[in-house]
């Protein structure tokens, strides 16, 4: 969003030690000083006043350093290309690096404010004296676990206690005491340093030896050390309202309560028709603003941002105000019920130059992240079928979630977690949706018994999410077909026993939902028989999308839950449901 950063137009210089590549490339008019050069591999132009510009140029760093031309090796790297976006102003293709004159050019571009950011590789000879570091011997590719300055420095602010990550180690040393490590990690009981920060008249210089540009929270990192060296510094913390609350475990009271763990968001407001709800979130979170109405929350001028936790049917007409009275909006799921509307309100978020997400909160639940890394790392070859499935026999409840009108039907519950879950592990278009229902046990309610989605993809993947109240014996959670294997996720059972005063024992199953199945992956050995392992699932943290919230709203980073994503889940959930409607006629669906 543009909102962010406006004022930070500094541009970044970025230094890049690469091997040579003999490729022929062709730049644009801003890069006409490359002209005549054909070993250039890429430019990489950042402006902190563009950050979807400056991880995009991440993302072209990864792919340069994953060619195989260029690779973390002893040999001396054959030249230094040094940029400064958005137009070149120095070059050098000298193969003994930087000449004198261009190590002025670029001393006199710092100490006038500029900034420079080197990505170094080995090499036997020194680095220019004004890099302010020499680099030590490559060592083994490792795990290793990253440290800070301090718990809340600007690096790391927001970003889990423990960051592990995948990579050669190469400690860079300060060539004089102007140099302050900013990353390190440990190594036989000292402390290494990876990154090296330091000050150079207005200007700054960092330099490091890391390369993981396929970890996301290093992406997060480099994005920092951008920030940092154009002293982009955070905003004051983010006022934040819940529109919509309930009593202690509700949707309204959990948001709150995360917006009071999240650095950098701050409860200020929460609003309910309701006057018991208020009188009770006033004991809840003391000395919050409360608010009867939409429109008294949204002639507060302090409050920056909203979280919409009403029920689906209210979530367009709410967030649209919302954004028109100025307020960042974060819409629990589904982020409506029908595609106009999520188109409409996407629009009216670009008119207003506001954020809008919605709370996806599923897409960090442990079994997807597994399950998604090990797609990442082809552990099962290409994915190409895949069944979900949702449910128990039990009667639903006689709240709004079961009453059609207000819900949507029984997919746009589970569904919108279930489906959004499937759209992350097969991106490629769809092509078509057929839904089907049952309505056969409880008819005291409006929604469906058991609803079934089958999504077909462009490519002739196929998907497919099953809810049933009606299920008497449950479906695996996961199963998955991939070109080289399989992933199956099985129902985790377990019970919670504690003394009672009169029965001796109390048992208490905690819902299957909220406890990660047993994931399993099976796949062809090359000696022709099949290989099975457990699949390991990742630590769970807090709070993960008001953190990402946060990130974004106050430093830019990429948004997690962008609107169009969360648009494209009530697509197929719509056309799922409409197609029900029509006895499972398949819907054409591209999206």
């Amino acid at each position: 969003m543009k909102n962010s950063s406006k004022t930070m137009m500094k541009c970044l210089l970025i230094s890049v030690c690469l091997l040579c590549i003999a490729a022929a490339t062709t730049y644009g008019a801003e890069y006409k000083a490359l002209s005549g050069l054909t070993s250039v591999k890429a430019v990489f132009d950042f402006r902190i006043g563009s950050p979807k510009s400056a991880l995009g140029h991440l993302d072209l760093i990864h792919q340069t350093f994953k060619d195989q031309g260029i690779r973390a090796v002893t040999q001396k790297p054959e030249f230094v290309i040094v940029f400064i976006g958005p137009s070149v102003k120095l070059i050098s293709s000298n193969r003994e690096g930087l000449s004198p004159e261009e190590q002025n050019r670029l001393l006199n571009y710092l100490r006038q404010g500029g900034a420079c950011l080197n990505f170094l590789g080995p090499s036997p000879e020194p680095l220019p004296p004004l890099w302010g570091a020499r680099i030590g011997p490559l060592g083994p590719a490792l795990e290793m676990r990253l440290g800070f300055p301090a718990a809340d420095h600007w690096i790391n602010r927001r970003l889990p206690d423990e960051i592990c990550i995948h990579d050669h180690f190469q400690p860079i040393y300060p060539a004089d005491g102007r140099s302050d490590p900013i990353i390190t990690t440990g190594w036989h009981y000292q402390k290494a340093a990876l990154a090296l920060l330091r000050e150079e008249g207005k200007g700054r210089i960092c330099c490091t030896t890391l390369k993981a540009f396929g970890n996301p929270l290093f992406l997060q990192i480099i994005h920092r050390v951008v920030r940092g060296l154009a002293e982009a510094r955070e905003p004051a913390p983010a006022r934040v309202a819940v529109l919509g609350y309930g009593p202690l475990g509700s949707v309204g009271w959990v948001h709150s309560q995360a917006v009071r763990e999240v650095p950098g968001l701050e409860l200020k407001a929460i609003c309910d028709y309701d006057p018991q709800r208020l009188l009770q979130c006033r004991d809840d979170f003391p000395g919050c603003r409360t608010y009867s109405t939409a429109e008294e929350l949204g002639r507060d001028a302090e409050i920056a941002a909203v979280i919409v936790a009403t029920p689906p049917d209210s979530h367009a007409q709410l967030a649209i105000q919302l954004l028109q009275a100025g307020k960042h909006v974060v819409c629990e799921k589904p982020l409506c019920l029908t595609r106009a509307e999520a188109e409409n309100m996407i629009q009216v978020a670009e008119d207003q130059d506001r954020i809008l997400t919605c709370y996806q909160n599923r897409r960090w639940d442990a079994d997807f992240l597994a399950i998604r890394q090990a797609v990442t790392e082809g552990l099962i070859g290409d994915p190409f079928y895949l069944e979900t499935f949702v449910g128990d026999f039990r009667h639903p409840c006689h709240f709004w979630h079961s009453h059609r009108p207000i819900s949507g039907d029984a997919l746009f519950d589970w569904g919108a977690h279930y489906v959004d879950w499937i759209l992350n592990l097969f991106p490629q278009k769809t092509a078509s949706v057929t839904g089907t229902r049952h309505k056969r046990v409880w008819h005291d309610v409006t929604n469906a018994d058991q609803m079934r989605a089958q999504i077909q993809f462009a490519d002739g993947s196929e998907a497919e999410f099953l809810y049933s109240d009606v299920a008497a014996l449950r479906k695996e959670k996961w199963y998955l077909l991939g070109t080289e294997g399989a992933i199956t996720g099985r129902w985790s059972e377990v019970q919670v026993r504690e003394l009672d005063p009169i029965n001796y024992v109390r048992e208490e199953r905690i819902p299957v939902t909220e406890t990660p199945p047993l994931l399993t992956v099976r796949r062809r050995h090359p000696s022709g028989g099949m290989a099975e392992m457990q699949l390991p699932l990742p630590k769970a943290r807090r709070f993960p999308f008001h953190f990402n919230f946060a990130d974004h709203l106050l430093a830019g980073e990429p948004l997690a839950v962008s609107p169009h994503s969360a648009a494209r889940v009530i697509a197929v959930l719509e056309a799922a449901t409409r197609s029900a409607d029509r006895g499972g006629i398949p819907e054409v669906l591209h999206v």
